[in-house]
């Protein structure tokens, strides 16, 4: 494999596999396992940016291997931009149904449910620090639909379309989301780096 190596600071799967279709082949994707990292990634920033360095650093400090981590969050206008930093375990565990439960039931009544997905992708590469960020906007379902993607996707309805993240088929979603786009800037940005 010519690519060039790169650690994606993550365990999740889900994530992998989005970020490898989206990058390509010219990098040659490894995840913590691959590598045999187990230590646990600090989380402990107040924004999605402090929580994607930090998470980053620490894994760098410790390998010194070029990698990148993301942190991304859901921000509902409507709760003053919450879950935010917390997306991932709004309910008190990382329960996506215990989590979208919550929401769902902090928004009755709310008339306005506009929201927005964000992904901060921090970068170490070259003894260069970079940050790239993605948004995309939309808004909250009332229930639960669909069956395709992870976390809050079956309540989120992404701008411009009337299904949520999990009834949209995986490669359109790959293609408008918040994380795609960060990646597309942040893949620019490696192609000319390389």
């Amino acid at each position: 494999n010519s690519g060039m190596n790169l650690v994606f600071a993550t365990r999740n799967a889900h994530k992998l596999e989005e970020v490898k279709a989206i990058l390509g082949p010219a990098v040659n994707l490894l995840d913590l396992n691959d590598v045999g990292f187990v230590d646990e990634l600090p989380e402990t920033g107040n924004t999605l940016r402090e929580n994607a360095v930090e998470k980053l650093m620490y894994f760098v400090n410790k390998t010194g291997l070029a990698a990148f981590a993301d942190d991304s969050g859901l921000e509902i206008n409507c709760l003053d931009g919450k879950p935010g930093v917390d997306t991932a375990h709004y309910s008190g565990s990382r329960d996506a149904i215990a989590n979208i439960r919550k929401v769902l039931a902090e928004l009755e009544g709310c008339s306005n449910r506009s929201a927005r997905f964000v992904t901060v992708i921090a970068c170490y590469i070259n003894n260069e620090l970079r940050l790239f960020e993605g948004e995309v906007k939309g808004e909250i379902a009332t229930h639960v639909s669909g069956t395709e993607g992870f976390g809050y996707d079956p309540i989120f309805i992404p701008e411009g379309y009337t299904q949520t993240f999990a009834e949209l088929p995986a490669a359109l979603k790959n293609s408008i989301s918040h994380r795609a786009r960060a990646l597309e800037s942040f893949s620019k940005w490696l192609s000319r780096t390389e």
